[in-house]
């Protein structure tokens, strides 16, 4: 009885020691994997018997805040990413290619060709340099478009990705849900469904909500079901191509929209949401303002018929077609389509000398009509129209009264607020993500070095194990050997 005790002894401590071994080298192998969670092998005892149960090491407190700060992260990063596009292509006051800028070359060709109304180079210069602002507003419009354009295809490609995570998902908690079930191992499979709900995390923000069995439910942080049971469908229909006041379309789960201004649900952060705000609410902004600047150019240099009685007003040096805008309108479009009047352009056949006269639209609206060439009447009245104050009303953030070059310069310097707010909060979420994950590595990590010093303290284990083994083995022997 004593051999045969000692001999199941060494047995169940040689298997559990093989168990752990391999439990420390499963470990030890994913020590380079940073989805990877430690094993912990436990020893069970009862029933005369022992037996080796795998636990896995985590927080999920920590882990759901992993989820919130790579979804935060997420989020700036896209937004920051359209800004500087926009940024970059539009430029801020400083810069010569920025509408502020054009304006104010503008203004100073204006009041030089008034000094010498003369002088056809100066006029040359002040058409030129309407050319260049017209040319700067409608840059950066195409900016706008292209920004959005962007922003609604990379929202597609977002949306293609986190349906094909759900289906991943589904396979793997399906599989967790299986082994809890079956009573196996499944810290591997908690690893892999863990892996896909923290790439999830990056497209839209997510909070889980675990079930009996194992399952695990995920829901957007607006509170849409995005796997209950089952997956649900993920819906975006791309835009082709942006003009003025085009509305990209909504992101729906299950037929609920997720993004834009009717969302009863709106996502709040995640790749998705970011790249919605860029699309929907930022550059539209940043679109009417360049409008409302367009159509305060057109107004300020219109030309106003001399007759009596007089006719309506038509535009002048600048122009966005036959008909003037309203005094402080800014319709959608007013930036990429302004142009300097055919009328004043030399390249288009036009005569130079009505910038300083007027005319453009007919002898009725001509200032001067004594045809002396050192008038200056006219470009003297354009210098202070453009200097004028004038009301604007492009949305809340630059409603008021200024002058254009005032206006302009706040308009860049609201976007250049915005990119550098932007940088500096896609920063802090990327300071807050590198904190979480260190956090969550602490607790559910592999050290390798403590690994190792574990495998080489359970091979001790395992060879004294083995040892006890020979020796009931060699006990045995000589016993039957006396029988005989």
């Amino acid at each position: 009885m004593g051999l045969s005790l000692a001999l199941n002894t060494a047995r169940t401590s040689l298997a559990a020691a093989s168990n752990q071994i391999a439990v420390a080298s499963r470990n030890i192998a994913g020590a380079s994997d940073a989805s990877y969670s430690r094993k912990v092998a436990t020893l069970i005892t009862g029933g005369g018997a022992v037996r080796v149960v795998v636990a896995r090491a985590g927080d999920a407190a920590l882990f759901a805040r992993k989820l919130d700060a790579t979804a935060a992260s997420a989020s700036r990063a896209a937004l920051l990413d359209g800004l500087k596009a926009l940024s970059q292509t539009v430029g801020d006051t400083s810069e010569a290619t920025s509408p502020a800028a054009r304006l104010g070359a503008l203004n100073a060709a204006l009041q030089a060709a008034a000094n010498q109304p003369d002088t056809a180079d100066l006029l040359r210069n002040a058409v030129d340099a309407a050319r260049d602002l017209a040319g700067s507003l409608n840059a950066a419009a195409e900016a706008v478009h292209r920004v959005r354009r962007d922003a609604d295809a990379a929202i597609a490609a977002s949306v293609a990705r986190i349906n094909d995570l759900l289906t991943r998902y589904e396979s793997a908690n399906r599989a967790v849900i299986k082994g809890v079930a079956n009573g196996s191992d499944v810290s591997d499979g908690l690893d892999d469904r863990d892996r896909i709900v923290a790439q999830l995390s990056e497209e839209v923000g997510l909070t889980t909500v675990e079930r009996e069995g194992g399952d695990l439910a995920l829901y957007t942080d607006g509170g849409v079901p995005l796997f209950e049971r089952t997956a649900r469908p993920v819906s975006f229909a791309a835009t082709a191509a942006f003009a003025p006041g085009t509305a990209g379309s909504a992101v729906t789960i299950d037929g609920v929209p997720v993004t834009g201004g009717a969302s009863p649900m709106r996502l709040a952060s995640g790749r998705v949401a970011g790249l919605a705000s860029l699309r929907d609410d930022l550059a539209p902004q940043y679109e009417a303002q360049l409008d409302a600047i367009a159509g305060a150019l057109v107004d300020a240099f219109a030309e106003a018929d001399r007759t009596a009685p007089a006719g309506p007003r038509r535009p002048g040096l600048f122009t966005l077609g036959a008909a003037l805008p309203s005094p402080g309108s800014a319709a959608p479009g007013y930036a990429a389509r302004i142009r300097i009047n055919p009328a004043v352009d030399p390249r288009q056949g036009g005569d130079l000398g009505l910038l300083r006269d007027g005319g453009m639209n007919g002898a009725a609206y001509r200032d001067d009509t004594t045809g002396d060439t050192a008038y200056s009447g006219r470009l003297r009245a354009l210098v202070t129209a453009l200097g004028a104050e004038q009301a604007f009303d492009p949305g809340p953030d630059l409603r008021g009264s200024a002058t254009l070059p005032a206006f302009a310069a706040a308009s860049a310097g609201w976007l250049e607020g915005l990119r550098k707010g932007a940088s500096a909060q896609a920063e802090y979420q990327r300071t807050l993500l590198g904190r979480a994950t260190e956090a969550l590595s602490n607790v559910a990590g592999v050290n390798g070095d403590d690994e190792t010093a574990q495998t080489l303290q359970l091979e001790r284990s395992y060879t004294a194990s083995a040892k006890l083994l020979t020796l009931v083995d060699d006990l045995l022997r000589t016993l039957l050997e006396a029988v005989r």
